[in-house]
């Protein structure tokens, strides 16, 4: 029972090693091009619904927080039907390797945004650039299993996060847009670089 045991735990070793060697193809190009709509279309709400976001955080974090949280949800979702198709028996394990390289930058935006928004709230207008930055390093994590051409992805957001920081304190942060063109033009550059690399909108081409 030991050397059974024993065998199937070397098998799942080798199986972990062989999905982070593989090139993950569990991101679908037309989701991820919905989530940047979802953001353009965020970034409307804010400008109808917010006149001063900066004495209305909870508004404009209800508005930024629930669209990541949609976005997610889309993506992950199609993730693990798509990977079961493309992946077969290596889906688990090519998902697992995919959320080691979103999950720290994803779980430290959520732990800045608040200890930020509980300790130091006159800092909140660098946030945009921040959640970018962040961002940007889970695409340039996700290099490992993805096409590289997506660290071209990783720089947009990398330098529009600066961008923001470097513009942000005169209270241009605060401008929807300061997260719909970044989040909205990114997103579809990732659907573009995914479209061409992975074999069109399914995958198999």
């Amino acid at each position: 029972m030991q050397d059974l045991r024993k065998a199937l735990a070397d098998i799942d070793a080798i199986k972990g090693q062989v999905a982070r060697a593989t090139q993950f193809r569990g991101y679908g190009p037309a989701t991820v091009a919905l989530t940047g709509a979802l953001a353009a279309f965020a970034a409307i709400v804010q400008g109808l619904w917010l006149d001063n976001p900066r004495d209305e955080l909870a508004g404009y974090l209800t508005i930024w927080v629930g669209t990541a949280v949609v976005s997610a949800v889309l993506i992950g979702a199609e993730t693990v039907t798509r990977s079961r198709r493309l992946h077969f028996a290596l889906a688990d394990e090519m998902i697992y390797a995919a959320l080691e390289h979103l999950i720290p930058p994803t779980v430290a935006g959520a732990l800045l945004t608040f200890v930020l928004v509980r300790f130091a709230p006159e800092t909140l207008w660098m946030l945009p650039g921040l959640w970018q930055i962040l961002y940007s390093l889970g695409v340039f994590a996700s290099c490992r299993l993805l096409p590289k051409a997506l660290f071209a992805a990783g720089a947009w957001y990398l330098a529009t996060g600066l961008v923001c920081l470097a513009a942000g304190a005169n209270g241009a942060a605060w401008s929807p847009w300061a997260m719909g063109i970044p989040f909205g033009v990114g997103q579809l550059i990732v659907a573009g670089i995914l479209y061409r690399t992975l074999g069109g909108l399914d995958g198999e081409d």
